[in-house]
């Protein structure tokens, strides 16, 4: 699909918090590279709110903060949720990856309907750059991704770039950081401010029905093709279950390192073992998981305190991780944790 008109991001969806005004579109040449200061000390701010948002916008980065001058009009979402976050704030991105393979406009379906004309979709791992170059972004958003010095000074070579966090390599992000990042880039902080006080009082009532997960430990797992592993303390999985009251299963942690799982082997499964644990299948059927003698045989698997995906939307929402998805995951999720505990 050819690229939308330079002024058609301006179409907003009511739903979604304030509407977005601005500037016209940057051609590509024209397009100033992410201004990095010396003040990398991972603290945001941004100037006082102007008639078409809090511009320029400065939004600190691992690689220094990044000056967004007027409203962006075109927006390419590149990282792991970055078009949920700036669909959850109005905002539809004219390029966007898919990163979990959704097809359609490489959103769940708790964001159907928040496109008026579907995006340019880009690699993930590796983003197409002159497919990137080619719909001449005024802003590129990199919240959640490898943290790769070399993909980020390649794209900030394209238009201002807000790549990862401190702290934010290998998809560390939680969704609160992700939404707080873009609110700002797009110049509407006090929106996404908003947008996460009401997530997080969801995520409180939701603990606070369940006083059973309090201190429960937890292994969050996946299983592919060849390969069992447990993710680790600074992803979105455990993020969100911590959230809820669990800790993260402390024999997964011990094994943690820089990358945001931990691999398993057939020998080793007793590792999953958790007052709960928690599988998801990715490129197999969830019976490949629930079926195998080994799994079945970790403790609490045994005692019935195990939950598999089997629903492709509950694991693909639980997997986002985005300010959008996350409500989703809280309806579905919370009920099956919480059935799988009283077993």
């Amino acid at each position: 699909m050819s690229p939308r008109p330079a002024d058609s991001g301006s179409r907003r969806r009511p739903v979604r918090l304030r509407l977005l005004t601005g500037a016209l579109a940057l051609t590509l040449m024209g397009a100033p590279a992410a201004c990095g200061s010396s003040d990398d000390s991972g603290t945001q701010e941004s100037a006082a709110r102007e008639p078409g948002g809090a511009f320029p916008a400065k939004v600190a980065t691992k690689f220094g903060t990044v000056t967004v001058d007027a409203a962006p009009k075109r927006v390419v979402a590149l990282g792991w949720g970055d078009a949920e976050a700036a669909l959850s704030l109005g905002v539809q991105p004219v390029g966007a990856g898919d990163w979990l393979a959704f097809g359609g406009d490489g959103v769940g379906p708790w964001a159907e309907d928040l496109y008026d004309e579907s995006p340019q979709k880009i690699g993930t791992l590796e983003p197409e750059y002159e497919k990137i170059a080619a719909l001449r972004p005024d802003l590129i958003l990199d919240t959640k991704s490898s943290g790769d010095r070399t993909r980020y000074d390649t794209l900030s070579k394209i238009a201002p770039t807000v790549g990862v966090p401190k702290g934010g390599d290998q998809y560390k992000i939680s969704w609160e950081k992700q939404t707080t990042m873009v609110a700002q880039a797009l110049g509407v902080p006090d929106d996404g401010k908003k947008l996460i006080a009401e997530t997080e009082e969801k995520f409180a009532d939701a603990a606070g029905a369940h006083p059973e997960f309090k201190d429960r430990t937890i292994t969050l797992g996946s299983r592919t093709a060849s390969a069992w592993g447990a993710y680790v303390r600074g992803t979105g999985r455990v993020d969100f279950v911590e959230r809820l009251g669990f800790r993260n299963n402390p024999a997964v942690e011990a094994e943690a390192g820089a990358a945001f799982s931990v691999p398993v082997s057939e020998e080793n499964l007793q590792l999953l073992d958790a007052d709960l644990t928690v599988m998801a299948p990715i490129g197999v059927t969830a019976k490949k998981i629930s079926s195998d003698p080994l799994y079945k045989a970790v403790p609490s698997v045994e005692k019935g305190h195990s939950v598999v995906f089997d629903d492709a939307d509950i694991s693909q929402a639980f997997a986002m991780d985005s300010v959008l998805s996350v409500d989703y995951a809280l309806e579905k999720v919370v009920p099956l944790f919480s059935k799988a505990l009283k077993s």
